[in-house]
């Protein structure tokens, strides 16, 4: 899978196959995206990027990777994981990936009901 930023300064590739597809409402996901990120999750040796990515630490525990140029949100990476979260709406064309489920649901907005029967985590 491929995908970039809104301006293309930033690429990325994933080819691990072995991606995990979630839905999160945290706040601080809801402030960086607008609304639910939607992210993949892959190892760090099956993503590669190029182009500039700033990481802000958005808490002691992780880090939130985006695009200087044109601000799209990118990247969320745990300090102690050896794996990186994604944004699916940045791939280019069809991903093969089904959402598997919706986390930190109990920071969820009050303006949306989550109904697609899928498992949620608060």
């Amino acid at each position: 899978m491929k995908g970039s930023c809104n301006c293309g300064a930033i690429r990325f590739t994933v080819t691990s196959g072995d991606e995990r597809a979630v839905a999160c409402h945290c706040t601080q996901c809801r402030k960086q995206s607008g609304h639910v990120w939607a992210s993949g999750l892959a190892p760090l040796n099956q993503i590669s990027i190029t182009g500039d990515v700033t990481w802000y630490a958005s808490s002691p525990h992780a880090r939130r990777g985006f695009c200087a140029i044109c601000g799209s949100f990118l990247f969320w990476k745990s300090n102690d994981e050896g794996t990186i979260s994604f944004a699916l709406g940045a791939l280019d064309g069809p991903t093969g990936l089904v959402l598997q489920e919706h986390i930190f649901v109990a920071d969820k907005g009050d303006y949306y009901d989550i109904n697609d029967g899928l498992p949620q985590k608060d």
